[in-house]
């Protein structure tokens, strides 16, 4: 499959299709199609709980009120996905790059359809193993200091979802979003992306899994992007999805290329992150 299948951009939790704008151009530029998707529950397909808009600022609500994308499941992202890749490829494959939260659903899509994907780049993202939540890789040790933790308000078992305190003007909250997020993106241009974020990532894309196969997930040609300077999926974390997906198929290993980037290099470095993604075929 050669390096002119068009790529196909996913985003991960409560950001959207708007994160690649600084990249899709460079990658069009160079010659290769390309396209930036919202993924399921997120950008046009997002709904905000009331708390986020409401007035007087209500901090129990943040906690407890149920989010309106509860009901988001993995099979809902993966179908979402899907039909947007057949779309967008028209029946031909294409490479998919997703960031963070958005790999599982990747995954799902590789293996249930590979011949959609022509290759699966995961940068930065989660890339569960075999039947493991996304969700278990949250409680490694190796994941012990990431600073998204800290931030997620209420008990997703209840809200349904992993949610941000968006309406907050708590300038320590806001500067840890700055720092687990964008830590090397200019403090303007990441001010204007967090005014874009929503609030709510369904709970259940983390906890949702997939059987791997060595006819499915396991053929499909996959490259991993890490960023050595990430705060939200640490380097260690980021290391384990590799070193187990080549354990599981050992004769179709995971490419690798580090960046030295924070969680965000498609708002850091969107030039360099497009010429290392733009000759995956």
């Amino acid at each position: 499959m050669s390096a002119t299948s068009t790529l196909v951009f996913v985003h991960g939790f409560w950001h959207g299709s708007w994160c690649w704008s600084e990249v899709v151009p460079h990658v069009v530029a160079a010659g290769r199609p390309a396209v930036a998707v919202d993924m399921a529950g997120h950008g046009l397909y997002a709904r905000r709980p009331r708390w986020f808009t409401g007035q007087p600022y209500n901090r129990e609500a943040v906690r407890t009120e149920v989010s309106p994308v509860a009901d988001v499941s993995l099979d809902d992202a993966a179908e979402l996905l899907t039909s947007q890749v057949k779309r967008i490829g028209g029946g031909e494959p294409v490479t998919v790059v997703a960031h963070s939260a958005a790999g599982p659903v990747l995954t799902r899509v590789a293996q249930r359809t590979p011949e959609l994907v022509a290759h699966a780049v995961y940068l930065s993202a989660y890339m569960p193993a075999s039947d493991v939540p996304a969700a278990a890789y949250t409680r490694l040790p190796e994941a012990a200091d990431d600073q998204v933790a800290p931030l997620l308000q209420g008990d997703p078992a209840r809200t349904g979802a992993l949610r941000l305190d968006l309406a907050t003007d708590d300038a320590a909250y806001r500067q840890g979003l700055y720092e687990a997020f964008y830590g090397d993106v200019d403090p303007v241009l990441a001010d204007a992306a967090t005014g874009l974020l929503t609030p709510d990532g369904p709970i259940d894309i983390m906890l949702g899994t997939t059987t791997l196969t060595h006819d499915g997930w396991g053929s499909v040609r996959r490259t991993y992007l890490t960023c050595t300077r990430d705060m939200a999926i640490r380097p260690g974390v980021q290391a384990k999805f590799i070193s187990e997906a080549d354990a599981a198929f050992p004769d179709n290993p995971t490419s690798v290329v580090a960046l030295d980037a924070s969680h965000s290099p498609f708002l850091s470095m969107p030039g360099e992150l497009a010429g290392v993604i733009t000759p995956l075929g």
